[in-house]
């Protein structure tokens, strides 16, 4: 009787829900600076992980208003310490803009060589790092070897390998010559090529490839609606490069591609999206450093500008493409020799508010490859 009894039981499945709430950061080797993300979990899926900033913040907008416009520019340089000649061109782009200053030809060539030098260092950086902490330590030691080759050039342009202060208002600091454009032209020359090797290495990598197709998929609306910008925008297929539809500086003078997501391994929009479009940016950097070296005009450096700058009552917003996309700052000038407000916009920390939403439901590792497919940088969110 018992044993008829136990054959039309149905069993009970009791299914327990358990979550964890974890602090990763703000010392975790994996979050790309001094962040904190508190994640909550059950088991190893994500049920929630909420960006905590703030750690890195140091009033570099209160300081813009206690100096004087001229020498403000070396406190730009630690808003993106990996892509700092972003930072200085945006805010003496942003004082001439102010003041009317027309900045000669070659000085604006200069620039651009130098920024697109920085980017490819910037670009380094990130793709490296991301593979770093998915497990892969070797192309992260062949991209810093390459890096290292573009320091020794910003040291000989300027005499800095990572906070440059090379823009000046009005122009840069100081002229390349002969040699410096050989070296540049040699680098780009065994550059080039390395490209093609590290995507044999590690781009083209069945387990790398499994690690960041399909996940953390960031939509084409979302990507908009979220305000993302740079690659993270362009890795969801949008079009959006400040270098073509604003065309600042001399960038319509050049010829180069805008690369996009398209789903290269997985979806559109996903990790590998977002990795692969920086790995081809840098081709493109290549292509814009040669033509530039190629029509660089002769001529001044500089214009000439008064050490103790006076702006008359105006405001303006003026952005550039940096390497984690557009940076601007807004500009406000109530006479006097110093900004009256300076307020700073920057690609990570824009990236910050999507993390909450495209988080939920990844597992823990996959956070950490989706925190660095979208490159962010701590100084650059805290500022």
């Amino acid at each position: 009787m018992l044993k008829t009894e136990l054959k039309h039981l149905k069993p009970q499945v009791h299914t327990f829900k358990e979550e964890m709430i974890l602090n990763m950061g703000p010392q975790h080797p994996s979050t790309h600076g001094v962040l904190n993300f508190l994640v909550v979990t059950d088991g190893e899926v994500i049920h929630q992980a909420l960006p905590n900033v703030g750690y890195l913040h140091r009033g570099i907008e209160k300081l813009a208003e206690q100096t004087p416009y001229t020498t403000f520019i070396p406190f730009t340089d630690r808003i993106d310490y990996l892509a700092a000649m972003f930072a200085n061109h945006v805010y003496v782009l942003a004082v001439e803009n102010l003041a009317d200053i027309e900045v000669p030809e070659r000085a604006q060539f200069l620039r651009v060589i130098a920024c697109e030098l920085n980017r490819i260092a910037s670009h380094l950086i990130s793709t490296g790092a991301l593979a770093l902490d998915i497990g892969a330590s070797t192309p992260f030691v062949h991209w810093i070897r390459e890096r290292e080759c573009i320091n020794d050039i910003m040291e000989s342009i300027c005499g800095a390998r990572l906070t440059y202060s090379y823009m000046r208002v009005g122009g840069v600091s100081q002229d390349i010559n002969e040699q410096i454009a050989d070296d540049i032209y040699k680098f780009l020359d065994h550059f080039e090529p390395i490209i093609d090797e590290y995507n044999r290495l590690i781009s083209f990598n069945e387990i790398f490839i499994k690690r960041l197709a399909n996940v953390a998929i960031i939509s084409p609306v979302d990507a908009v609606n979220f305000g993302l910008v740079g690659p993270n925008l362009r890795g969801s297929g949008i079009e959006m490069d400040i270098r073509r539809t604003i065309s600042y500086s001399v960038y319509d003078q050049f010829d180069f591609n805008i690369p996009i997501g398209k789903g290269f391994k997985g979806s559109l929009g996903d990790c590998y999206d977002r990795y692969f479009v920086r790995v081809l940016e840098m081709t493109e950097s290549c292509s814009i450093i040669r033509q530039a070296l190629s029509q660089i005009p002769k001529g001044d450096i500089k214009a000439k500008v008064k050490r103790k700058l006076k702006i008359k009552e105006n405001e303006c917003y003026t952005c550039v493409e940096s390497a984690r996309g557009e940076m601007g700052m807004y500009l406000l000038s109530d006479g006097s020799d110093r900004p009256y407000r300076l307020k700073i916009k920057t690609g990570s920390f824009t990236a910050m508010s999507i993390v909450e939403k495209v988080s939920q439901g990844l597992m823990v590792a996959d956070l950490i490859a989706l925190i660095g497919s979208l490159d962010v940088v701590a100084p650059e969110i805290d500022r």
